[in-house]
């Protein structure tokens, strides 16, 4: 909010000198700031200004305040999208979800312009389905260099710690941008399962309680030097001191799994891109990752399982694109392509039995046109149709790929928004192998070879009013969705998780987003979700299952001041959903409140204490319950959200930092 005061002497050459100037009364004038744009079927989020108050240091914590996005635990989600893909600048990046999330943590809030939400993303961004764009601050020469330095601290189950540095500097037609950090990550999880098995006419109840722990000391660096419009840019991570332990006990006894690292766990990716004054972008990127670790299962100290695992992934992306002007119409086209290599293996040292060494190789090529147009009796839209071709070494298939976004408005007071895509979201790597790991003799997981990619489909339909309330009409449909789900085996006492593809699955929902603001002292935002979900499968392994429920997801997020200008905040937040359902279970309902506090000190205010507690009640803990078609299986996990952390930062010359993107990671040997 604005606020200006005016003060006015009237005086003129007629008056009699007794007639004394006179001293009108203050004018205050006020205005707010909007939160929220639209143009193309595009959303412009203000976010900034969102969370100025806030106790978020970077842009991960921040994306959990923008309309419409879910931070469930870290985990970033767009309600009324399937998906979601984060992306920089609008560039490309491939990057495992792990390591942009990381590399999103470490980026400070203050390089931030401004956050793009594109339900439906134009061909030209190679990216298919929902994406948050997030758009930064450009350095400038006269700035200098500026950075800022982090560090924090996080006590959830176990300790946590990490630091960072950012920094960036402009000169002549150069700019370098380089983020580096490094963070001890210590996790701890536990799951309690009770599977009543039915084999032939007879139920066995297997109870079995399980802690997991993981640690790994992270290095993170994004770097990135610009000449003009030529960019070039690595990214990468390596992990040292990377281990992971599950401690179980139940009906079959006491087990301890052990997955030691052999070799550090790493992922590296350099990019280049150059635009063309003509409008010609040309760009590619190469992507390595490797990893290697060991297995060891064991009951009550006798040895069951010795293997190892390892995975080695090349990954070779290229695109060019045109674009060209025509009055108010804008026509762009272009083409892409994406190989990848993934040399995988299980091996067993005990007991000798089959694994696998495959070469799974894979190759996506893609042609798009598109066009953009807006007009002035208030409609603006983007539109583009792809034809993808996919192949791999067990199916090939042609799709064809849709894209609308449109905006209508007059005046920015009502806004429209309508948008449809599609998208083919591929399975994780290691899963097409179908090899098998195990968590104890009763339970194991398996790949599944025949797993095919899905299509999802999506429709939005929203209203703005006054560029801050939102109300969002949603359709999701997958058709062929996968997901790992557990199955008792009729024939045997043996639990199997398995991603297997269903029928569909459809979400149909309605969106509320209330914002407003007491004063500059209360700032609070209200976010309602109605939804429906379907999930239908006619072959699930010897079964069939057609599940569906409503639910509901609310939250209230609140900042407070004891003034406008005080550099003390405090922010509370709520969070319920009701239960919904996976496959043929369901889930119990969820709540959880969430406060925090910033304190903004020192010179121009250049440092900041922030201090965070999720889950203070430690209520978010999801119950997953199965019981349809023979299957009776119930799983309880704890502690899922619940945390302290308290950050320090200070900010040097005036510092606005960086951060990058992202697309759906399929990198890993964990299931």
């Amino acid at each position: 909010m604005a606020v200006s005061s005016i003060t006015a002497f009237s005086q003129t050459s007629e008056m009699p000198d007794s007639i004394q100037p006179q001293e009108l009364g203050e004018i205050v004038v006020k205005g707010e700031k909007p939160l929220i744009k639209g143009h193309d079927g595009v959303l412009v989020v203000d976010l900034p200004e969102i969370v100025k108050d806030k106790p978020v240091t970077n842009i991960l914590e921040a994306l959990g305040y923008v309309p419409g996005v879910v931070n469930n635990n870290g985990m970033i989600g767009l309600n009324g999208a399937s998906g979601v893909t984060i992306i920089l600048n609008g560039e490309p990046t491939n990057m495992p979800v792990e390591n942009l999330y990381q590399l999103l943590y470490s980026t400070p809030i203050d390089r931030l312009h401004k956050v793009e939400i594109m339900y439906a993303a134009p061909a030209k961004y190679h990216v298919s389905g929902a994406v948050i764009n997030i758009v930064l601050k450009t350095p400038r020469p006269l700035d200098g260099l500026m950075g800022q330095a982090r560090t924090g601290y996080t006590q959830a189950h176990y300790d946590s710690w990490g630091g960072g540095l950012a920094a960036t500097y402009a000169i002549g037609d150069w700019t370098f941008d380089v983020n580096w950090s490094l963070s001890r990550n210590r996790t701890w999880s536990r799951q309690e399962t009770y599977s009543n098995h039915l084999v032939g006419d007879k139920r066995t109840m297997i109870e079995d309680d399980m802690r997991q722990s993981g640690r790994n000391l992270a290095n993170l660096i994004y770097a990135s030097a610009s000449y003009k419009k030529f960019k070039l840019t690595y990214n990468g991570q390596i992990k040292t001191d990377s281990e992971s332990n599950s401690f179980s006990s139940g009906t079959f006894g006491d087990y301890i799994n052990h997955f030691p690292f052999l070799s550090s766990p790493g992922y590296h990716n350099i990019a280049v891109r150059y635009t063309a004054p003509i409008g010609l972008s040309v760009g590619g990127d190469y992507t390595s990752y490797s990893e290697d670790r060991e297995q060891e299962l064991s009951r009550e100290g006798t040895l069951l399982i010795k293997a190892d695992k390892r995975q080695n992934i090349d990954r070779y992306h290229a695109y060019i694109d045109q674009e060209h002007l025509f009055g108010q119409w804008i026509l762009n086209y272009g083409l892409e392509y994406q190989h990848s290599s993934d040399h995988s293996r299980q091996h067993y040292a005990y007991p000798p039995r089959e694994g696998f060494d495959d070469m799974l190789k894979e190759d996506v090529a893609d042609i798009y046109v598109g066009v953009q147009a807006s007009f002035g009796w208030g409609l603006s839209f983007g539109a583009s149709a792809k034809a993808e071709y996919f192949h791999n070494d067990y199916q090939h298939n042609w799709n064809f790929v849709p894209q609308l976004g449109a905006t209508y408005y007059k005046t920015p007071k009502s806004i429209f928004q309508l948008n449809f895509t599609s998208e083919r979201v591929y399975p994780q790597y290691w899963a097409l192998h179908g090899g098998t790991s195990y968590v104890s003799d009763y339970t194991s997981i398996i790949g599944n070879p025949a797993l095919q990619p899905y299509m999802n489909y999506s429709g939005q339909l929203s209203y703005i009013l006054s560029q801050k309330y939102a109300a969002t009409f949603y359709v999701l449909y997958a058709d062929k969705y996968s997901v790992q789900l557990p199955y008792q085996r009729p024939d045997e006492l043996k639990l199997l998780f398995q991603t297997l593809n269903m029928d569909f699955s459809r979400t149909v929902g309605l969106q509320f987003q209330i914002p407003f603001n007491v004063k500059n002292i209360w700032n609070a935002t209200v976010v309602a979700t109605g939804m429906h979900k379907r999930e239908k499968a006619s072959h699930f392994h010897d079964t069939s299952f057609d599940n569906g429920r409503w639910s509901f997801y609310g939250a209230l997020n609140n900042t407070l001041k004891f003034k406008p200008s005080d550099p003390l905040s405090f922010s509370v937040d709520f969070a319920y959903i009701s239960g919904q359902i996976q496959g043929p279970g369901r889930f119990n309902s969820l709540w959880k409140v969430d406060a925090g506090a910033k304190w903004q000190f020192g010179r121009k205010r250049c440092c900041e204490l922030d201090l965070r507690c999720n889950d203070i009640f430690n209520t978010w803990k999801p119950e997953l319950t199965i019981n349809a078609a023979g299957q009776d299986y119930r799983m309880i996990s704890h502690d899922m959200a619940r945390g302290l952390s308290l950050s320090f930062i200070w900010r040097f010359n005036g510092f606005k930092p960086k951060d990058t993107s992202v697309d759906t990671s399929r990198f890993g040997t964990g299931s």
